[in-house]
């Protein structure tokens, strides 16, 4: 049985949170508009960003700071710790062990399409 619509589009989203974070401290916002930008399929929304920066500051995986000296509304900025950075190189091997099944299948589908030539 399949799983949710949902579930599977934001399976990943706390590891592309932590990628970003591992390159630059962000606030929300700039991080929502970066992956936008940079991920080829994002289809996080700006909901989902923030419930899962919530989710990964309350297991230590983030920490955050308000800026309130710059110009404009305060803004809470996010950077990675270094509980962040383990769960980072954990989602990269278990995104590497789903990329090699993904290849498993394409190259099977391609196998099958051409016996049906």
């Amino acid at each position: 049985m399949m799983k949710s619509k949902r579930v599977q589009v934001y399976r990943h989203a706390p590891a592309f949170i932590l990628l970003f974070l591992a390159r630059e401290n962000l606030y929300g916002a700039a991080l929502y508009n970066k992956m936008q930008k940079e991920i080829p399929f994002c289809f996080a929304d700006s909901a989902i960003i923030y419930r899962t920066l919530q989710v990964l500051e309350e297991e230590g995986a983030v920490k955050s700071y308000w800026d309130t000296d710059s110009p404009g509304p305060a803004k809470k900025w996010y950077q990675i710790s270094s509980k962040g950075l383990e769960k980072l190189a954990e989602y990269k091997q278990d995104i590497e062990r789903r990329k090699n099944n993904l290849e498993f299948f394409l190259y099977s589908y391609e196998q099958i399409c051409q016996l049906k030539n």
